[in-house]
């Protein structure tokens, strides 16, 4: 679909980078000709994830930084920007990391809440204003994508903390478009819907969650495959997508409008104390 070098000498960071939707999206980045910079706060999974992209691309592969920064503090953000632009500034940053798990809302404590509010709104804006700053200050165009979900419009039971940070997100992204948007500071927004990935997808929809198959809620009748959210990111970082910004775009094969953005998890409303127990004893939050 793209030229190889589509994003030759672009400087990219991907939060979350080391796993799931992030890798593949960073993978992508990686064969398109960028350079490459993921942080999460595990760096032996950075590393590993590095070393695995260097030994498919082989000479193709543009060069890959692992820099290990846990997003929730604001401080260690911004030594993590310090040690980027050391080398050179960024020219794109990926708002992916994110927190998420299923629970009744009445049972969920403070620090449940702040669990997922400390990553997913506070770490996604502490990226944005830290990378933001350092572009005005330089004079330098910048681009913003951050992932989102299309609870963040329609609403979703069980998991209203994700829910409320990711219309957070969105609410960023429209909002410093039109104030950074003078300043050539682009800023989007992607909802993936359906796009498996290990760990996470098991402790999202857990066995006994749904009352049908997960394919059936979509108008296409099927999961979406990594490389083509893959190719929506590689095209918002490009500079093929100039004129875009302010923008979410939803890839979930029409699945939000088939009325299952809040219901998603309808056969858990009538799940009883003991299936709740079930569940989490299993390790899901």
């Amino acid at each position: 679909m793209f030229k190889d070098d589509l994003l030759k000498e672009k400087k990219i960071l991907v939060t979350g980078g080391g796993t799931g939707l992030g890798k593949a999206i960073g993978k992508r980045y990686l064969e398109l000709g960028a350079q490459l910079v993921i942080c999460g706060r595990r760096k032996e999974v950075l590393d590993a994830t590095a070393e695995e992209f260097r030994a498919a691309l082989g000479d193709t592969c543009s060069k890959i930084e692992t820099i290990s920064c846990d997003i929730r503090d604001g401080e260690a953000v911004e030594a993590m920007m310090d040690e980027i632009w050391r080398e050179g500034p960024l020219d794109v940053l990926v708002n992916n990391a994110a927190a998420n798990f299923i629970a009744r809302s009445e049972k969920l404590s403070h620090r449940a809440v702040d669990s997922v509010l400390d990553t997913t709104l506070h770490g996604t804006l502490y990226c944005t204003i830290a990378a933001g700053r350092r572009w005005i200050e330089g004079g330098r165009p910048g681009n913003v994508i951050s992932t989102v979900s299309t609870p963040s419009f329609t609403g979703s039971a069980f998991t209203v903390p994700s829910a409320a940070c990711k219309a957070g997100v969105l609410a960023m992204t429209r909002s410093l478009a039109v104030e950074w948007g003078p300043k050539d500071i682009r800023l989007n927004a992607v909802a993936p819907g359906l796009f498996p990935t290990p760990g996470a997808w098991e402790q999202l929809y857990p066995p006994g969650s749904q009352v049908e198959r997960q394919e059936s809620s979509v108008p296409l009748r099927r999961f979406g495959d990594h490389a083509e959210l893959a190719n929506l990111f590689a095209y918002l970082a490009s500079d093929g997508s100039g004129y875009v910004t302010g923008d979410l775009v939803v890839m979930d094969g029409g699945r939000w409008m088939q009325g299952v953005g809040g219901p998603s998890f309808r056969a858990m409303q009538d799940w009883s104390d003991e299936q709740w127990d079930a569940m989490r004893s299993k390790g899901a939050k």
